[in-house]
């Protein structure tokens, strides 16, 4: 019981965490985009992966202090939001019922206990709901790989370079790279073949996503949608990662000089119109990563598509200097931040001086108002 406390703790930090670490990452991302650094696209996905890594280490963060405490090193240190707030309270900074704030103090151990017991309406909903999530979540992951798995089973070998496989199929319109265990995949549809300007393209394309990284980390992103399926920020991370992923590999491309901006441009036009009529056994297929895809909810309500986000930032790029001291200064104090936060939002692990002083108040008052409905029924007698 105590493991599966523990575990249900940590998921609850890590769902808070990702709704706190977006809300910040919001406000970081509009300061940039409004102090010049709109383009600075490489450094946004680096900050975006390391704040991603501090959400996902959090609970060896949380660990790693508590050893230091344990050790002595940081004895006496207390970073836990709820005990800053019973300090808070006993000190008089406003007035409550000392048995409705205990209530409250307490809610998150009574909501664990009852998750845990399947005990109350509210915690059978919360059952129900990430079981069915997490099963809906799982269901479209193995039903997305499986059709991954077809499309690159079944298209042919064409050219190989190390741990990259290139290879041409007839089932997909859409140039994509994924990856095996040990073997990278370049997928392009045969009829590039006599395109050879649009072949260039999207084999630079889908090079620079391996050479970025970016296929481990939709794998990682796409293993962990099941978990967090109902958490809008963990959709809203995913796809900031997408967009920020596709920007920079666009901008590292055509920094090379060996691609025309207008070549590049007019491969994503041609290749997204072909995408209005992909298959959908290639839209569900994951985890890969494509050249382009066609934003069919922008064409419908007229809003600006991605595809036009895309041109308009080929067209405008500019370089950034100074990317590396850029990115250091401002993931120190987001990684400060988030590691604070992750400790601040850790239940307390003992009964420290204030929660003991709290449950003697909230004590006090119950046998006061013991004593008085004694003395009131004495009085009526």
């Amino acid at each position: 019981m105590i493991a599966g406390e523990a575990l249900l703790d940590t998921f609850i930090n890590a769902n808070i965490m990702f709704l706190l670490a977006f809300s910040l990452w919001f406000v970081v991302r509009t300061v940039m985009q409004h102090s010049g650094l709109k383009h600075a696209y490489g450094t946004q996905l680096r900050l975006l992966n390391t704040v991603f890594l501090v959400v996902i280490a959090a609970p060896v963060i949380a660990l790693g202090f508590t050893a230091l405490q344990s050790s002595g090193v940081a004895k006496g240190v207390s970073l836990n939001l709820s005990d800053m707030v019973v300090a808070y309270y006993l000190n008089g900074g406003f007035q409550m019922n000392a048995a409705e704030f205990e209530g409250l103090v307490h809610a998150r151990d009574n909501f664990i206990l009852n998750v845990l017991h399947g005990a109350g309406f509210i915690a059978q909903l919360a059952i129900a709901a990430f079981l069915i999530g997490f099963f809906i979540g799982m269901v479209r992951l193995i039903y997305s790989i499986f059709c991954l798995f077809r499309i690159v089973a079944h298209s042919y070998a064409w050219r190989c370079f190390g741990r990259v496989h290139i290879r041409l199929s007839d089932r997909t319109l859409v140039p994509f790279s994924t990856r095996g265990l040990r073997n990278y995949y370049v997928v392009i549809p045969s009829h590039m073949l006599g395109a050879s300007e649009e072949m260039r393209v999207s084999l630079a394309h889908e090079f620079q996503h391996i050479r970025q990284g970016d296929l481990e980390w939709e794998i990682l992103l796409e293993a962990l949608k099941p978990i967090f399926f109902l958490n809008p920020a963990y959709h809203a991370w995913k796809r900031q990662v997408e967009d920020l992923r596709e920007f920079n590999c666009d901008s590292a491309v055509l920094s090379t000089g060996r691609i025309k901006v207008r070549a590049y441009c007019d491969t994503l036009m041609s290749v997204c119109q072909k995408t209005l009529r992909r298959d959908r056994a290639f839209v569900i297929a994951v985890p890969k990563v494509t050249l382009v895809t066609a934003d069919r909810s922008a064409l419908r309500d007229g809003k600006v598509s991605f595809l036009e986000h895309r041109i308009l930032s080929a067209l405008g790029a500019r370089r950034v200097r100074f990317e590396r001291l850029l990115f250091t200064a401002v993931a120190v104090p987001l990684v400060v931040a988030l590691t604070l936060t992750t400790l601040a939002i850790q239940r307390p692990g003992d009964w420290s001086h204030d929660r003991l002083m709290l449950s003697t108040v909230v004590n006090l008052e119950r046998l006061d108002e013991i004593n008085r409905l004694s003395t009131f029924g004495r009085v009526r007698d």
